[in-house]
């Protein structure tokens, strides 16, 4: 382990709290995975689901911050353009886009890479689109891509800073749960990633003010 290393790892208590160092936030992260539906329902009339190859960065930035910045979604918000036209112009990348009344208003980013499995990397709907079936529709169109020959596994993980009805839409499509992990990152808000408004919900601490 380096020094550089040694300074950013602390020590985690597997039994009682941990307090993070000034800046960072940490959630609970669980993974779930389910096998491919034997069927998927019908399209909704409503919504219309498109598959965008080769997504421009800025597009792509545009509909991640509508959809995730209320949730603090920060992974893509802090990678270079070069990394993330690489991702998402890379042919084991597919993304999937719920159209309302011709408005990008979801979507969905599958890595095809892994041979016998595929992750929904990203998905989500704006928040104007919640309760309104849009999250369903997109769900069934993601899970109809992964109903080809070989594939066996289908996973995929959520935070507790996302929607806190999260974990039971993807119980109520067929996932389970298998593994919690914890995440520690720079809050993007203070980092500029992120407006210092995003995200109510989870307080912002800024130890340049104390």
């Amino acid at each position: 382990m380096t020094e550089r290393q040694a300074r950013s790892t602390i020590p985690l208590a597997l039994d009682g709290y941990t307090d993070l160092p000034p800046g960072k936030l940490a959630n609970v992260v669980t993974y779930f995975q389910r096998k491919p539906p034997d069927r998927v329902a019908p399209p909704l009339p409503a919504f219309a689901i498109r598959h965008i190859e080769r997504p421009g960065v800025a597009w792509y930035r545009d509909l991640y911050r509508r959809i995730g910045e209320e949730w603090l979604w920060f992974s893509k918000a802090v990678m270079p353009d070069e990394r993330l036209a690489a991702i998402v112009h890379d042919p084991a990348t597919m993304v999937l886009v719920l159209e309302q009344r011709g408005l990008a208003t979801g979507l969905a980013e599958l890595g095809l890479a892994k041979p016998g499995e595929i992750e929904i990397v990203m998905f989500g709907v704006v928040p104007e689109a919640t309760g309104t079936g849009a999250a369903r529709a997109l769900m069934e169109a993601a899970l109809a891509q992964t109903m080809r020959p070989g594939v066996e596994r289908v996973w995929l993980h959520t935070c507790t800073f996302d929607h806190p009805a999260a974990v039971r839409f993807y119980l109520d499509r067929g996932f389970r749960a298998y593994k919690f992990a914890i995440e520690v990152s720079d809050d993007p808000r203070l980092t500029g990633h992120l407006p210092r408004t995003a995200a109510r919900q989870v307080p912002l601490i800024d130890p340049r003010t104390g």
